[in-house]
């Protein structure tokens, strides 16, 4: 029961850091599918922080170093979509679909390249952090770690940025009525700009758990097992509010955990399913909740739909 709950807290922690990041960027009015990749390069970069940094260091420093550096290069990469959807107007849909093939690829094919360098031997594309992961936690052999706090603190920072703040407002506003915002001074481009950034560095952030608290050891050809896209779900199903992100984030990562522990509980145990039917478990739960939730969902209404300062 312990190791579920850690492993239930742990995917709540990526799947709510993701799913808010999303819904900065959908509350603005750009659609952010390619969160799947923002975690890939955001997992990257705090990877090879872990892999470079003295270990010695203490471990809050550690902490803060890596995480800037996950935000960073989550915050980077979102830019192809801010730059792409915002200025040159592209379908956000495939530019997000894009970023998810090329993130992977790209962290591939780098960190093949590193370990090539280091190694000719043995070009792999796993990084070598696992002996920097001890710095993230609060207690010796269990993962109650800095991220969980941190989460938490960035639900309510989100909470309250979104709805008790001239930012978050206008940042709603411009996804909602951009043209009603641009008439009284708000700068749509600027406040989507804004929403895709918050979008990358909570997306790289949620790269960085993963890969430090969700596995043990991770490949970037395996990307981040569809974390990016449970996220959009778990987004859609919480209404793009905080608070209800949190919830359903909650249950999606309890159904993710089963994968890890059903092999403890005598009686899904007894049930004699494969694991791969657990591992499948979280997936197939958000399709049924895309299909009986989508339908009646209260999405920003100009989300998806590029900015036309002409069109009134």
């Amino acid at each position: 029961m312990i190791l579920l709950i850690q492993y239930t807290l742990v995917f709540t922690s990526v799947l709510m850091l993701v799913a808010l990041g999303g819904c900065f960027s959908e509350h603005s009015g750009v659609i952010n599918i390619g969160l799947e990749g923002i975690m890939v390069f955001g997992a990257l970069g705090g990877a090879l922080v872990m892999k470079y940094l003295p270990v010695g260091l203490p471990g809050f420093l550690f902490f803060i170093i890596c995480v800037c550096a996950a935000m960073l290069a989550g915050i980077l990469y979102s830019l192809l979509l801010a730059v792409a959807a915002i200025d040159f107007k592209a379908d956000q849909t495939l530019v997000g679909t894009a970023m998810n093939l090329l993130g992977t690829a790209a962290a591939t094919v780098i960190v093949k390249a590193i370990n090539t360098a280091e190694n000719p031997n043995n070009p792999s594309s796993t990084i070598q952090y696992i002996a920097a992961k001890k710095h993230f936690l609060f207690v010796d052999g269990y993962e109650f770690n800095w991220f969980m706090v941190l989460a938490v603190i960035l639900l309510i920072l989100s909470t309250v940025i979104l709805y008790r703040t001239r930012f978050g407002l206008r940042l709603m506003a411009c996804g909602e009525h951009p043209q009603a915002a641009d008439s009284v001074g708000i700068n749509v481009r600027k406040m989507r700009y804004a929403g895709v950034i918050i979008s990358g560095l909570l997306g790289g952030l949620g790269g960085l758990v993963y890969i430090t608290a969700g596995v043990s050891e991770w490949k970037f050809e395996n990307g981040v097992a569809g974390f990016g896209f449970l996220a959009l779900a778990v987004m859609i199903f919480g209404g793009w509010k905080p608070t209800k992100i949190a919830l359903a984030a909650l249950l999606f990562g309890l159904f993710r955990s089963l994968s890890n522990v059903y092999t403890g509980f005598g009686f899904l145990n007894s049930l004699n399913l494969p694991s791969t039917v657990y591992n499948m478990l979280p997936y197939i739960i958000s399709l049924i909740v895309l299909v009986l939730f989508s339908a009646n969902s209260a999405a920003p209404k100009a989300e998806g739909i590029p900015y036309d300062k002409g069109s009134r």
